[in-house]
């Protein structure tokens, strides 16, 4: 056979392929190559040969240098390089889950915590096994199975890291060290940035791939949060839009229920984005919130060039008009951000030139925050029967900020101006653990008022680090008792933090292993009901019974239940309410725990003998009371903690049924 030469160019491109081919491929290290400590050791099960801890351990770095390995590692070329890791978590799973790595190459100092990245929590939900599965990618293997996991896009305590490798010094030192024992390390893999490995690349050391295979997908709904008792929703706006029905059951303007947006021009009024909101919602049945009408940012220009008192005239005619226009609005965002962009001009840095109408309301005054009460009265006088909501970013992840939230709080509770508690769960307000946000979650909820999780994003710079954070925050907000729905400030490209990656689904409609997570995690998740209720408190079914008195005091736990009283302590006094004859309200604290059953309206003028007046189901209408709906006629119930009793008049009293 003669052999022709190829011709230069085509040698040229063929070369580059080749060395394209050669730089994907990850530089695998073997975990028994490693040089270890008296409390690390070698060991083989089941044709695989694995690095273990010998002992037990906590803290935040391996503590001695008997519980590090360390490894040389050689790479082909200098780059960015994201660290995998193939390992087996022990039957003890969450007490056989994590171990240190070094935060970047060289020699680390056992005790310094600065120079370790915790790994946690790898027992469950994470990892992929699969030989075609991406790493990662919908991966959510468990314990006692060999799994990959892509250490450089998984937070499992600590902010996970790159490794970058510089021109002149490819061999690298890299350290790791032990935790917990029960964890099996089988091999590292230090892939390059930018390209994605499978499990069977892994394994066999093989090239990864530019991009992921994400085949276009339509959902069909219906929405993730159907049949439940939160909502789960979205903002509207045009980039948002495709697939909506399919995912989220409530509605929220992003920018068109703003007064600058619809009021640019004095006198002359833009209603055409929220008409769009307002009327989407409607047509689908979605529970719509308003926002926003006071605001220091993305106001009118034009209102800084009037005096206070016509910038009060003004403040008056756009809460009027948004009250006329919009009669069925859910829940009304009366003032947004007044701890960090009040009205008053100010430039903090975040907004330059905001509006400056703070004196038309009142100023600081005597309470610090007259401006903010006077928005809320007007909001009332406007929205009488509508549930006002105040909102803010920086809140859960602050203690400081909760409390300076709750005096604003306070203010308006004193005197019935607000009626729920929102705030805004940005990416960057929920970089804390778990356990600081539910305990800032519990303090908000001591007021005993609604709490709405608005604007909720979290950051995707890799699949995995998004599907982690996930998992970490949403079921804080989902799973707590006092939040009445979730509301995602987008979930497509084109949302406002599109360049961070805080997208669930991509252009084609291809969703991101987030978005399957959060799918799957609202369809099984449920509300505890009565039952659930008897489990949190430690009690039983059979001494604390819908029908049971345990504490003597005339009121069965069921009703004890509605009410967030304690069953153990005597508080009859709770349902007792002195009222004439022609009075149609009731008042009392309702639990948020309370969300199933039927309210039966009793009353008596002796207090033991009691005759049921009215049967009616609950139905949440305001955050401070609830709106029953009889068949015969309409009475509102406003139960918000006003008690009485006098026997020579009549008494009411209400029941809980299950």
């Amino acid at each position: 056979m003669m052999l022709r030469k190829l011709p230069q160019v085509f040698l040229s491109v063929l070369a580059l392929f080749v060395c394209s081919l050669q730089a994907s491929e990850p530089v695998i290290v073997e975990a028994e190559d490693a040089v270890t400590g008296a409390e690390m050791s070698s060991a083989s099960e089941g044709g695989v040969e694995f690095l273990t801890a010998t002992s037990d351990g906590a803290g935040n770095s391996p503590g001695s240098e008997a519980r590090t390995a360390r490894f040389s590692v050689t790479f082909p070329e200098a780059g960015i390089y994201q660290l995998y890791v193939r390992l087996y978590v022990g039957p003890e799973s969450g007490s056989d889950d994590s171990f240190f790595y070094g935060n970047g190459f060289g020699e680390k100092d056992p005790a310094d915590d600065a120079d370790w990245i915790l790994v946690n929590q790898l027992g469950s939900g994470i990892g992929s096994t699969s030989p075609e599965d991406y790493v990662p990618g919908e991966g959510a293997a468990g314990s006692q199975v060999w799994k990959w996991v892509m250490l450089s896009g998984f937070n499992g305590g600590e902010d996970p890291i790159n490794f970058s490798v510089p021109s002149g010094q490819l061999t690298q030192t890299f350290d790791i060290g032990a935790r917990e024992d029960g964890l099996r390390i089988d091999k590292f893999a230090f892939g390059w940035d930018g390209f994605f490995y499978t499990v069977d690349n892994l394994d066999k050391g093989e090239a990864g791939a530019e991009s992921t295979p994400n085949e276009p997908f339509t959902p069909t709904g219906p929405p993730i949060a159907t049949g439940k008792w939160k909502w789960l929703g979205s903002v509207h706006s045009a980039s948002q839009l495709q697939d909506f029905t399919a995912y989220w059951n409530q509605v929220t303007p992003e920018n068109a229920g703003k007064w600058g947006s619809v009021e640019g021009t004095r006198d002359v009024m833009n209603w055409g984005g929220l008409d769009a909101a307002y009327d989407f919602a409607k047509e689908n049945g979605y529970k719509f919130r308003m926002h926003i009408l006071i605001w220091g940012a993305q106001q009118p220009g034009w209102i800084n060039d009037l005096s206070p008192e016509e910038q009060l005239v003004e403040i008056e005619e756009w809460i009027s008009a948004v009250a006329e226009r919009y009669p069925d609005i859910d829940y009304l965002e009366v003032v947004n951000e007044p701890l960090h962009q009040a009205p008053d001009g100010g430039d903090t840095g975040v907004v330059s030139g905001r509006a400056n109408y703070i004196a038309a309301l009142g100023g600081e005054g005597e309470t610090g925050w007259d401006w903010l009460i006077e928005s809320f009265r007007l909001a009332r006088k406007y929205f009488p029967d509508t549930p006002l909501v105040i909102n803010d970013y920086g809140i859960i992840g602050s203690a400081q900020a909760v409390d300076d939230y709750l005096e604003i709080v306070d203010l308006l509770m004193a005197e019935d101006l607000i009626d729920v508690i929102s705030f805004q769960a940005h990416a960057f307000s929920t970089r804390t653990s778990a356990a600081v946000m539910e305990q800032n979650l519990d303090t908000l909820a001591s007021r005993g008022l609604p709490i709405m999780v608005t604007e909720m994003d979290v950051d995707g710079a890799t699949d995995l680090a998004q599907l982690s954070d996930y998992k970490k925050i949403f079921p804080v907000f989902w799973e707590h008792p006092a939040v009445i729905g979730v509301t995602l400030w987008g979930f497509r490209p084109g949302m406002w933090r599109s360049d961070q990656g805080a997208y669930l689904v991509l252009n084609n409609g291809a969703e991101r292993p987030a978005m399957k997570w959060l799918r799957d995690y609202v369809a099984e998740s449920d509300f505890p009901g009565f039952e659930g209720y008897v489990e949190e408190r430690g009690l039983s079914l059979e001494l604390h019974g819908f029908e049971v008195d345990v504490d003597g005091d005339g009121m069965t736990t069921g009703l004890e239940y509605l009410i967030a009283s304690d069953p153990a302590t005597p508080d009859r006094h709770l349902l007792e309410w002195k009222m004439e004859d022609d009075l149609d309200t009731l008042r009392t604290k309702i639990s948020s725990l309370a969300r199933d059953g039927r309210v039966e309206l009793q009353s008596s003028s002796d207090l033991e003998n009691w005759t049921t007046e009215a049967l009616f189901d609950l139905l949440l209408q305001r955050g401070s009371g609830f709106e029953i709906d009889l068949e015969e006629e309409s009475v509102t119930l406003e139960m918000s903690a006003s008690i009485g009793g006098d026997s020579e008049k009549r008494f009411y009293r209400i029941s809980f049924k299950q």
